[in-house]
């Protein structure tokens, strides 16, 4: 085998150091966002310009979706004026621009266990991301390495909600709240879903009919019977990609549920016959994705 030379990194403090200061940092993200480990970002501004608040140091975008990262730089240990100023631009700008998902992103050399502590308040109420930056020396050479210590709220799939939603009830109780025609699309769209997994049974609750597997809920995809169609809701981030595909295949959408990441398509039984193929193709993304988390 051949030997391989191991240097031992030395660690850096960028708040003392007499020339690799925050501009240089901010500099290094602009030029690739995707260091931060959040995804394919561009930049969409740097240092920009708040009304009676300063500048923001960084506005990122991800490339597939209209998520917005506002992002704040500090050398040293998190302080007060940092994370309310974090929490202030991304307030301004999610209130300029509605139209668009915004995160807030604190980025650290020493995110400070007390601060961390005061962050995860905000997190659930807010979107917050807490990102502590290591500069370290190998050789003649200087990298940064970014890890991510508070990721935003992530709220529960819903086979983890133990609220009334998941109150078991039976297919009757279904079959008189809708009809017996728009239950019978649910054993439908469960035939598609059989193709890529034999093993999924249809759970029926109180406000949803969700699936199970191995007696577990596993819920990728859910089904809420109406008087006239079937609600199809599809646990996938929203993207571009998505929503043009869906618009293409002229599938019937409802407003994009946010709080629970999940597209939601309003189904009659001739759309699952002449849609087969698409619809399939969604659940099965649905699926690897919830087998990945």
């Amino acid at each position: 085998m051949m030997s391989q030379n191991y240097l031992k990194p030395v660690r850096l403090s960028l708040e003392r150091h007499p020339h690799l200061n925050e501009k240089w940092v901010q500099g290094l993200i602009a030029d690739d966002p995707s260091i931060l480990g959040l995804g394919d970002l561009v930049l969409r501004d740097i240092e920009r310009r708040q009304p009676r608040a300063g500048r923001l140091d960084l506005l990122l975008q991800d490339s597939d979706s209209q998520r917005r990262y506002e992002v704040e730089i500090q050398l040293g240990a998190t302080d007060e004026s940092h994370i309310i100023r974090t929490i202030e631009y991304w307030d301004i700008e999610k209130k300029r621009y509605p139209q668009y998902d915004h995160c807030a992103v604190l980025v650290a050399e020493d995110v400070t266990s007390r601060f961390l502590n005061v962050l995860s308040l905000f997190n659930g109420t807010m979107p917050f991301i807490a990102i502590q930056m290591q500069a370290l020396q190998v050789g003649e050479n200087v990298t940064l390495v970014f890890t991510k210590v508070m990721d935003e709220f992530s709220r529960g799939l819903v086979d983890e909600d133990e609220d009334a939603d998941a109150v078991p009830t039976d297919r009757a109780y279904w079959e008189q709240r809708a009809t017996k025609r728009t239950v019978a699309l649910a054993d439908q769209l469960l035939d598609l879903l059989h193709k890529f997994d034999s093993t999924l049974i249809l759970k029926y609750n109180k406000f949803y009919i969700g699936l199970a597997k191995d007696g577990q809920a596993f819920n990728f995809v859910s089904f809420k019977p109406k008087k006239n169609h079937t609600i199809l809701e599809l646990g996938l981030p929203q993207t571009d990609e998505l929503d043009n595909k869906i618009d293409d295949a002229g599938l019937d959408t409802l407003e994009y549920n946010k709080n629970w990441r999940r597209y939601r398509l309003r189904l009659k039984e001739e759309d699952i016959k002449s849609k087969s193929e698409i619809l399939e193709e969604l659940s099965k993304l649905a699926y690897e994705r919830r087998v990945e988390t």
